[in-house]
Formats: C-alpha cells, sequence, structure tokens
C-alpha cells in the first residue's frame, strides 16, 4: 500500500464513519482515528511521510472557509465582546496555564516548546462546536457565541503558536519582537484577506456558471492563506477576512443552483479533510507509543493532567466572565450565557479538534542548529491525549448534561423571527406582483392565483401570518398544493428516467443527455 492509496483508504473511512458514528452515537472523528490506528498497525501499509510544512495550509483553508459560511461578519460585530473573551483572552490564559504547568512537569521541556503545547491545546474546535450546536437544539445565544469563538480563536492559537514555534526552532525570543510580530501578522493578514475577497469576488460576478463559481471558492482560501503565509501575515486570519467578505459581497438572491452546489461540495469537503485530519492522528499515535513505550504511563499522566487545566481554565474563566456580562452594563444586541446552566454547558462544549491535530502534527521535526525539535513526540501525545479525551468525554456526555440542566432553544423568539421573515418574504412577493401588474397586462385568474401564491408563500414558512379562517383555507390549499407536488415528483421521476435510459444506447451523445437531465434536475421539485 503507497501513499496514495493510504490517503483514499482515509477518505473512505471519513465517509462511512459519519452515518456509522450517528448509529453507534459516537463522534466520527474518534472512528476514523480509530481507522488510522487500525491501518498503522498493519504490517503491509507504509510510514506516513508528509512534510509538517504542508499540514496547516493544506488542512486549516478548507475547514475554516466552510465554518464560516454558518456566520456572518455582522453577527461578529454584534457580539464581539464575549467573542473577544473567549477567542482572544480565553486562549491566552489557556495557553499560559497549559505552559506553565507542562514546563512544570515535563523534565526537561523549554518554555518555547511549552508555550507551543498550550496554543495548540487552547483552541476549542469550531467543526466540533458546530455540530453540536446544530444538533443539540442549543439557543440561538450560545450558538453564536460558540460558533464565534470557534472561528476566532484559532486565528489566535496560530498566531500564538508559529511564534513558540519560530523561538524554539532559532533558539531565540524577544517579548518586543513577538508583540511587533504578532501585530505586522494581523494587518497584513487583514490587507491580503480583503484583497483576495475583493479579488475574488469580482471573479466570481465574471463566471456565469455555478460550478466554476463554486471552483473559485475552493481555491480562494488556500490563495489567500499562501499569499499571507509569505508575506509573514496569519493564514488563518486571512482566510477568515476574506470569507467573511464573500459571504457578505458575493450574496445573490437569484443564484439558487450557485447555494445548493456550493453547500453540498462544502460538506462534502469538510467530512473528508477532518476524517482525513484525524486519521493522520491515528496513524501517528502508533509510532508516538512506540516512542514513548518505555514511560508510557508517565506521558499518560502528563496528558491527563493537561486535560485536566484545558478544562479547569475553561470553567474558570467562564463562570467570571459571564457573571460579569450579566450584572453589569454590555451592547443591549450581544448575545451571552442567559444563566448559570448555559456557561456549564458553554464548558462543556469546549472539545478540541482538527485544528489541534493539524497544529500537533505541523510541529517541525528539527531545529535551524539540526537537532531534533525539543520533545516533539511528547508534545504530540500530550495533544493526542487532550483531543481524544475531550472528545469523547464532553462530545458523548454533552447531550446528557444538556438534558439534566434542562437547556435548550428559545422556540418563541425562533418563531418570531420566523414570523418576521415569512411575512417580509410574503410583503416581497406581493409587492413585485403588484408593480409587474400595473406594468403588464396580467388576466385577473392568473393574479388572483399568484396573489394567493405569495399568502401561501409565507404561511409555509410561519401558519401564524393568517388568520384562523384564512389559516384553513390555507391549509386546505396546501394540502391541495402538496398532492400536486406529489404527483409532479413523480411525473418528473419518470421523465428523468426516459432520458437517463437513453444515455447507453447506441448512437446517443451523452453530453446532449446530460444537458436534459440537467434542466430536468433544476424544474423538479425538491
Amino acid at each position: 500500500m503507497d501513499q496514495l492509496v493510504l490517503l483514499l483508504a482515509l477518505m473512505f473511512g471519513a465517509l462511512i464513519a459519519v452515518p456509522l458514528g450517528d448509529r453507534l452515537g459516537l463522534p466520527s472523528p474518534i472512528l476514523v482515528t480509530v481507522l488510522g490506528v487500525v491501518l498503522a498497525a498493519l504490517p503491509f501499509v507504509p510510514d506516513v511521510s508528509l512534510n509538517p510544512d504542508y499540514i496547516l495550509p493544506l488542512v486549516l483553508p478548507p475547514l475554516l472557509y466552510a465554518a464560516v459560511q454558518r456566520t456572518s461578519w455582522r453577527q461578529f460585530a454584534t457580539h464581539w465582546k464575549p467573542i473577544v473573551l473567549l477567542a482572544v483572552a480565553l486562549v491566552f490564559a489557556t495557553a499560559a496555564a497549559v505552559a506553565a504547568v507542562a514546563h512544570a512537569i515535563v523534565p526537561g521541556m523549554t518554555i518555547a516548546a511549552a508555550v507551543a503545547l498550550g496554543a495548540l491545546v487552547a483552541p476549542p474546535d469550531p467543526v466540533a462546536v458546530s455540530a453540536v450546536a446544530g444538533s443539540l437544539n442549543l439557543p440561538r445565544r450560545m450558538v453564536s457565541i460558540l460558533e464565534g469563538e470557534g472561528l476566532f480563536n484559532d486565528v489566535t492559537a496560530i498566531v500564538l503558536y508559529n511564534i513558540a514555534i519560530a523561538a524554539a526552532v532559532s533558539g531565540q525570543y524577544s517579548r518586543g519582537t513577538a508583540v511587533r510580530d504578532f501585530a505586522l501578522s494581523a494587518v497584513v493578514a487583514l490587507a491580503v484577506g480583503v484583497a483576495i475577497g475583493w479579488f475574488g469576488s469580482r471573479m466570481m460576478r465574471l463566471l456565469n456558471d455555478a460550478t466554476l463559481r463554486v471552483g473559485m471558492s475552493l481555491l480562494v482560501p488556500f490563495a489567500s492563506y499562501a499569499v499571507a503565509d509569505h508575506y509573514s501575515g496569519s493564514g488563518v486570519l486571512a482566510v477568515l477576512v476574506t470569507a467573511l467578505y464573500l459571504a457578505e459581497s458575493g450574496a445573490d438572491a437569484d443564484d439558487i443552483e450557485g447555494r445548493l452546489t456550493g453547500a453540498a461540495f462544502w460538506q462534502v469537503i469538510d467530512t473528508l479533510v477532518t476524517g482525513v485530519a484525524f486519521g493522520l492522528v491515528g496513524l501517528e499515535l502508533i509510532n508516538v507509543f512506540g516512542t514513548a513505550a518505555e514511560n508510557l504511563g508517565q506521558m499518560l499522566g502528563w496528558g491527563l493532567a493537561i486535560t485536566g487545566v484545558v478544562i479547569g481554565v475553561r470553567l474558570a474563566w467562564l463562570l467570571p466572565a459571564a457573571w460579569l456580562a450579566r450584572h453589569t452594563r454590555w451592547d443591549a444586541e450581544a448575545e451571552i450565557p442567559g444563566s448559570v446552566r448555559e456557561t456549564v454547558v458553554m464548558w462543556w462544549a469546549g472539545m478540541r479538534g482538527v485544528a489541534s491535530v493539524a497544529l500537533a502534527l505541523a510541529i517541525p521535526f528539527q531545529v535551524d542548529s539540526g537537532a531534533p525539535f525539543p520533545d516533539r513526540e511528547v508534545i504530540i501525545f500530550i495533544a493526542f491525549t487532550v483531543i481524544m479525551t475531550t472528545l469523547v468525554l464532553q462530545g458523548m456526555t454533552l447531550p446528557w448534561l444538556i438534558r439534566i440542566l434542562g437547556v435548550g432553544a428559545d422556540t418563541a423568539i425562533e418563531r418570531e423571527l420566523e414570523h418576521e421573515l415569512a411575512h417580509a418574504a410574503s410583503t416581497a412577493a406581493r409587492e413585485r406582483l403588484e408593480l409587474l401588474a400595473e406594468r403588464e397586462d396580467v388576466p385577473d385568474e392568473v393574479l388572483d392565483r399568484l396573489m394567493r401564491r405569495t399568502v401561501d408563500l409565507g404561511m409555509r414558512i410561519s401558519p401564524d401570518l393568517a388568520d384562523e379562517e384564512r389559516r384553513e383555507a390555507a391549509a386546505q390549499r396546501l394540502e391541495r398544493l402538496a398532492a400536486f407536488r406529489r404527483i409532479q415528483a413523480e411525473m418528473m421521476s419518470a421523465a428523468r428516467g426516459a432520458v437517463l435510459a437513453k444515455r447507453n444506447q447506441p448512437g446517443v451523445d451523452p453530453e446532449v443527455v446530460d444537458r436534459v437531465l440537467h434542466q430536468l434536475d433544476v424544474r423538479s421539485p425538491r
């Protein structure tokens, strides 16, 4: 088995792990990690030979870009205070605490290596956080903070990580130089992120095909990361800025096919990249265990101690921060945990994941002098202990904790927002219809039918838009419409089947068949 076959096996495992994890009640990254361990134990599977310099540029840009699709710049701007407390201040506090403990308990570990360890285990995983928030029906204020933290904490952690790695590799450290590099990295990243975002948005407007625009969206995050990194900027922050810029400027209400294609594409990328990253953890674990065979128990103790620090610092930070936010002046629109119970859930949702994996695997093998990187195997072992412990322990017990504490989404607020959006959609459709009726000669029968459609449009989103009598009449119309759509779906299925059957017949051009089939696909009710 060569390296390419091994990579394909990990991708296959990443796909299979999703439904298997749902059936077993386990996070899919755990299953992919186990697959990596099993593969590494097989005698015919080669050792992984990945250049650490390629880990971050290949793994982080697509994952961050995919995660940004679930948020917006305006959401961050509204809730920047609680996000900064978690994504910046808490990352520094966690990294400092981990570095102090690691330097104290691991014999001979340098301060730079300890800070690198602290930086790579400090940020909770945005992928895991989004998955948890989406599946457990948490309140929107908690989801907003967790997603914002998950995005921006990577920026802080990776900049701190790069400074620590540079100090360990060069053997030199200056606090003034570190502060200067931190500020310069942020400024360069902001400039590059905006520039690449502007260029990407202009290019996407020139591309009149949804597939080409999705392809451009794949290239943009890698370009943003590479350019920022080349000019000593934070590649992660650049990707984040670029993705937010495109999300704000590239929205087109009529790009239906682009949204559907892009959403499906980025879900696939997210699944594959995350799976491969955790699969590499499993493959690397064998090497780490082999190196640590003589003092495995001691290293496991170090890993569990650092895990306790990571979990404890988050709780010690969140409880007073949330209390101060609730009892002092805060932005009226800022979303904060509404109670101690919600704060506890936010604490336990701080699972480590793929970002920490990528940072651990990206630790260089050697320093500038040619000597091995100090305690590289120890750092990786401790990092993987933290990742797997938090992922398994917190990921599997979080649903139970939420049920015990009785934390759930405020459905009244969500229904009110749905009602507001449904009213806006129905009103816009009706005003556009009235405008067209003034400009064109629309038959009364057609006009009445379309006017009823505007009411049905809103009521399908929020039934509370109409009074009881109109609601019953609309419900009857929707019932008839559902029957119409069901029959239409059967008709379109038969049409697609007839066209598809022609594809393998002699003398039939498959390209023409695919073109006709695409037209039927986009016109079929979903």
